[in-house]
């Protein structure tokens, strides 16, 4: 363990969290509403992207208006995913519909090697390269007090990541619709009685969702590129969603910050000299927290009759 750069990586490690929180949001949204995993969120972070960087570099639109724009397009794909795809799935088992998203996954990312092609691409700065921040720790090395260099995408990112579920969060908490997305989740059948339009509710959720994949796929791509891998970075979302609890929004921020500090005291330590250690120990440490608590360190303890 180098102690001295632990410091710089814990710090690191918890600012890349904030967008994997983001991403994670984009499945609670979906089983929030409609009790389904969605395995092609990655896909829809992926053609988020993709459209935004079409619409910025070929297109030669401002990136402003290129971002404002391509979360538009992603809510209109969102829906239109949920009314063409899922709708007719209405009634059926939940894992055929989840065998679904799968088959989706596998769809979009064909379509986006299609219309894209796989090359590995710049994505337009949104922040600056220059002048990164410099914090001065308490923490003492060899007489000298340590400093955490942290570049101005990643802390952009991480507030931007963070409000973003925060803001969700309250849109669920406080807001009529948010509420009955979150009330359909609880028993369709029962909501649909009560006069909730369900189907509409559905489609919400695949809308907000392609915005929030989209959001996120922004935030990455300003830092490691674009190219048709970036869907696989949701991989790491999906045990940040499971270790702080489907359910729970509050849980997505827990999971992605221990999820993104679990990743950077790997890069910083021994482990390291395991091939692929950080993409591992995200499924560690989702193993021995689900074994311990399966519902989630924030997730609700369901209790049924039987």
């Amino acid at each position: 363990m180098n102690w001295q750069l632990l410091p710089q990586f814990a710090v690191t490690g918890l600012l890349a969290g904030g967008p994997i929180a983001l991403m994670g949001l984009g499945l609670v949204l979906i089983f929030k509403s409609s009790y389904i995993f969605n395995f092609a969120q990655g896909q829809l972070l992926l053609m988020g992207t993709l459209v935004t960087w079409w619409l910025a570099v070929e297109l030669g639109l401002p990136l402003w208006l290129a971002i404002v724009l391509a979360l538009i397009l992603s809510a209109f794909f969102g829906f239109a995913i949920e009314r063409l795809a899922l709708r007719p799935m209405t009634g059926q088992p939940l894992l055929s519909i989840i065998l679904m998203t799968l088959g989706l996954s596998q769809v979009l990312q064909g379509l986006a090697l299609l219309l894209f092609g796989g090359v590995q691409r710049n994505f337009p700065q949104i922040f600056s390269a220059a002048n990164p921040y410099k914090i001065i720790t308490p923490f003492v090395f060899n007489d000298k007090p340590i400093a955490v260099i942290l570049k101005q995408n990643l802390v952009w990112s991480f507030v931007i990541a963070i409000l973003g579920v925060i803001v969700i969060g309250a849109f669920f908490r406080f807001t009529r619709t948010g509420l009955a997305m979150r009330g359909t989740s609880e028993d369709h059948e029962l909501a649909q009685s009560i006069g909730l339009r369900i189907h509409r509710i559905f489609g919400i959720s695949w809308a907000l969702a392609g915005v929030v994949a989209t959001t996120g796929g922004i935030l990455l791509a300003t830092s490691s590129g674009l190219d048709l891998s970036l869907s696989i970075v949701v991989l790491a979302a999906f045990p940040a969603v499971l270790l702080g609890g489907l359910e729970s929004i509050p849980g997505v921020i827990v999971g992605g910050l221990l999820i993104g500090l679990a990743q950077g005291l790997v890069a910083v330590s021994q482990v390291q000299l395991i091939r692929n250690a950080a993409e591992i120990m995200p499924y560690v440490v989702l193993m021995v927290v689900l074994l311990l608590r399966p519902e989630g360190l924030l997730g609700q303890k369901r209790i049924e009759r039987i």
